[in-house]
């Protein structure tokens, strides 16, 4: 079931694309490809409270919510556009997921500053890039000790998401990776605390 409304939500979100210019109408899916990357990393990493920002229709939102069901875990998800957040509502309904989903219609500057220190063990950003860097602060802060985060097109996208992997790379608590896949992964690994000052 989920396989059928995850390919029903890939051939919707194509097509809707191809059809509009509007930014705020448009899907903007992930490709399947990083879906199956970010559910492999929230089971290598046992990400149980996982943070996504941009939930669009929903697509990311099921692979990161099924790999968090099967180890016990939860995502909460962030969206502003009403639009995006009734479309969200249904696929949550149809996929089974919904009781492993909260999804929170609100900025995510203001979920990020209301959020507790380590609250999360892996973040997906998925959303407006220029407001990344301004976000950095309580991102860096909501992250678990050895928590992953995972930044979206971080190859379709160079010049814009530029400004805010110099801020991670400059981070001396952060390791990072380029993953060329879908439109490139930006991956960054807060260091754990305990283990950096045993070396």
């Amino acid at each position: 079931m989920l396989d059928q409304l995850l390919a029903e939500l890939e051939q919707f979100g194509q097509a809707n694309d191809a059809s509009t210019t509007e930014r705020p109408r448009r899907m903007l899916n992930i490709t399947r490809d990083t879906g199956e990357l970010l559910a492999v990393l929230v089971r290598a990493c046992m990400a149980r409270r996982v943070l996504e920002i941009g939930t669009s229709n929903g697509y990311s939102t099921l692979w990161l919510a099924s790999a968090a069901r099967a180890i016990g875990g939860t995502v909460t998800t962030v969206e502003l556009a009403e639009y995006k957040i009734g479309l969200a509502t249904a696929t949550f309904a149809r996929s089974g997921l919904a009781p492993w989903i909260s999804l929170v219609h609100d900025d995510a500057g203001r979920v990020l500053a209301r959020s507790g220190d380590a609250m999360f063990d892996l973040v997906f950003l998925d959303s407006e890039r220029p407001e990344y860097p301004g976000w950095w602060p309580d991102l860096r802060r909501v992250l678990r000790p050895g928590g992953l985060l995972v930044v979206d097109n971080a190859i379709s996208h160079p010049e814009q998401m530029a400004p805010f992997v110099a801020l991670v790379r400059s981070d001396a608590t952060f390791v990072t990776s380029l993953v060329p896949v879908g439109n490139g992964e930006f991956l960054a690994v807060k260091a754990d605390q305990a283990r950096s000052d045993q070396r």
